[in-house]
């Protein structure tokens, strides 16, 4: 990936996550992850895993923990959205509705 700013880097992760859904390399987390046995359940206990991570590290009030354990829990939503044919911009659509009018 090259240097982002902002939002940016979440559109060219997760560009490499369709990459890899559509591409399904074999040594790929996470084409494994799209692909395994259990289907989406795989995605949502890895996720429901790096949620508590980053809930442990806000308890241990270490902020370099937290950041380490969100991305990972930012990929795995991202892997998420595209098992269910999502896109950034669903969130980020969200997100902006979310805004109160100025």
């Amino acid at each position: 990936m090259s240097e982002t700013r902002g939002g940016d880097v979440l559109a060219e992760l997760f560009a490499v996550v369709e990459s890899r859904k559509a591409d399904l390399p074999e040594e790929s987390y996470t084409a494994s992850l799209l692909t395994h046995e259990k289907g989406r359940n795989a995605v949502l206990e890895k996720l429901g895993e790096e949620a508590t991570e980053v809930v442990l590290a806000a308890k241990d009030d270490d902020p370099e923990e937290v950041a380490y354990e969100a991305a990972d829990l930012v990929y795995h939503l991202l892997v998420l959205f595209s098992s269910m044919d999502m896109d950034v911009a669903d969130l980020e659509a969200e997100l902006r509705d979310r805004f109160p009018d100025e």
